[in-house]
């Protein structure tokens, strides 16, 4: 099962959360085998974090909190909350795969949170500009609840149309870049 997480950083914690990397990078580490897509958001000037995005193949939704809970910034109080959903790879492939490597162009995770009817359940036309693509869905995966993506992009309005505007109930546009060790 697939699942996406995002942790959102605490106001006044880049301190700490840069104190815990180390520890953050030798907790994902036991996860490499895992993950489809990993890095930070960060703040408008891509100067500083502001959250941590992975996606991760686990067994189930028990081992899918185990991983987003038991992270060491979780732990220490670096995140204000954390969004954990199944989602479904739409591109079936990791952002490793991904044809435009991991360095050039601006980098985006558009958040679509959903309102009603399931929407963009499709890959979009510009395949080759997505990281990572798929619906957030519920526990039991039957309920679209809506859709993430890691976008190439120029700029975040361009980011955004990779979603359905008026099918959401909020889009959200986050700086992003590939994680890891370097």
């Amino acid at each position: 099962m697939e699942f996406f997480c995002y942790h959102r950083d605490r106001p006044g914690s880049l301190e700490l959360r840069h104190e815990l990397l180390e520890e953050h990078w030798s907790y994902m580490d036991r996860y490499a085998a895992e993950m489809i897509a990993r890095g930070p958001t960060l703040d408008d000037d891509g100067d500083a974090p502001t959250g941590s995005v992975h996606i991760v193949d686990l067994p189930d939704s028990a081992a899918a909190r185990t991983f987003a809970f038991g992270e060491p910034g979780y732990q220490a109080g670096v995140y204000r909350d954390v969004m954990l959903r199944r989602w479904r790879n739409l591109l079936g492939r990791t952002m490793w795969e991904f044809p435009g490597g991991d360095t050039e162009g601006n980098r985006y995770l558009v958040l679509g949170l959903g309102a009603g009817q399931a929407a963009d359940l499709e890959v979009p036309s510009q395949q080759h500009e997505l990281i990572a693509y798929g619906p957030l869905l519920s526990d039991d995966g039957a309920s679209w609840l809506g859709t993430a993506a890691l976008v190439r992009a120029p700029d975040p309005d361009t980011a955004r149309a990779v979603l359905t505007p008026d099918r959401y109930a909020d889009i959200e546009v986050h700086r992003w870049q590939f994680g890891g060790r370097s």
